[in-house]
């Protein structure tokens, strides 16, 4: 079968599967992750560029969208949006040890868990690179399927579970947000070199690229860089923000953003799941039910904390906080859920502000785990 016909057929049957609802809940866009696991499995492989690909216009495209209102969320609320990537982090950190411990696994399979539970990777590839191992990136395989639908369920189910009309919350914040943003950058009209912002998205990706590329030293011998999600990202959260240089507008319009995020989550989703199908069935017939339930504890637990503490303590609105459950848990396919039942691209700027925070503590973490168990 030809990559062209692969690719395709993915995003029909996961569509397909997607839109199945039981209970009032479906996968939606997620159930393209499912088939492509499948057809990974059977050998039917997609190229790394799809993937990569979806991934930088799916935060490009977040990051213009959310940008507008980002910053002044983050200024009001950043101390909790800090604390609660922290502490999402280090709880799957501690399930993940604990998992080492208590049941036995292997250090570069748990740390691989522990990236898939947070669907993060630049965490799987700090985890192989620290533990010199490719187990961690069978077991990824492994925890990664739960790691997306767990989340994509868990921002689908709260609203219901609490009886909240998120819709209702997440339009009035967004309105709120934005009269503030219009009160201090009144609309201008300004000259753009092309109708449907393909210029300032082209822009966003080769700077957020390079961006990604750069790479700190850490202690204990660790890097880290922003790699492929946080470059682009930030690069669109800042253009999205600035909305023009002078007179050239460095922004997107809605109708193009959201198309182009939706398009960019379909291909990362089709290229990670054929990708992690390779391998899952045999290591999961072997030892397969106590990896899996140890990527599921890591995936439910850090939720789980992160969303007491932010409801209890912090006192944040229902949509901030799934937001920030989306991108404490590096979570991408969450956030598309999320937007979709919140009915506005709003909840993205709690994603957008959690998410760098995440980023640089799961990789930290996937590698002081596989460097000093």
């Amino acid at each position: 079968m030809s990559t062209l016909m692969i690719l395709f057929s993915i995003i029909v049957l996961g569509y397909l599967l997607g839109s199945v609802k039981i209970a009032g809940l479906q996968l939606g866009t997620s159930g393209v992750l499912l088939v492509g696991l499948v057809f990974g499995h059977f050998g039917m492989e997609l190229p790394a560029v799809v993937r990569d690909m979806g991934l930088v216009l799916f935060v490009a495209a977040v990051g213009f969208i959310a940008g507008p209102i980002f910053f002044q969320n983050f200024k009001n609320k950043a101390m909790n949006y800090i604390v609660l990537g922290i502490l999402i982090i280090v709880t799957g950190a501690v399930s993940c040890v604990l998992s080492i411990k208590f049941l036995g696994i292997p250090v570069p399979a748990a740390v691989g868990l522990l990236a898939g539970a947070l669907t993060s990777t630049p965490g799987l590839a700090a985890a192989i690179e620290a533990s010199r191992s490719d187990l961690a990136s069978i077991t990824y395989g492994i925890a990664y399927p739960f790691g997306v639908v767990g989340v994509v369920l868990f921002v689908q189910l709260m609203p219901k579970i609490l009886r909240v009309d998120i819709r209702a919350e997440a339009a009035r914040l967004a309105a709120a947000a934005g009269a503030e943003k219009n009160e201090k950058n009144p609309r201008e009209k300004f000259y753009s070199l092309d109708n449907c912002g393909f210029f300032a998205l082209g822009v966003a990706a080769v700077l957020g690229l390079l961006i990604g590329r750069i790479t700190l030293p850490l202690p204990g011998g660790a890097n880290f860089n922003l790699g492929t999600t946080g470059g682009p990202l930030l690069m669109g959260l800042v253009m999205g923000h600035l909305g023009h240089i002078g007179p050239l507008s460095i922004t997107m319009p809605a109708a193009t953003a959201k198309p182009m995020r939706e398009l960019g989550l379909i291909f990362f989703l089709m290229g990670a799941g054929a990708n992690a199908g390779k391998g899952f069935v045999e290591v999961l017939l072997g030892n397969g039910a106590t990896l899996f339930f140890a990527g599921v504890v890591m995936t439910l637990l850090p939720m789980l904390v992160g969303f007491f503490v932010a409801m209890r303590f912090m006192k944040l609105e229902l949509s901030n906080i799934l937001g920030s459950i989306c991108g404490g848990m590096t979570s991408t396919p969450a956030l598309g859920a999320l937007i979709e039942v919140a009915g506005t691209d709003a909840v993205a700027a709690a994603y957008a502000a959690t998410y760098p925070i995440a980023l640089i503590c799961v990789v930290l973490t996937c590698q002081f785990i596989a460097l000093l168990m």
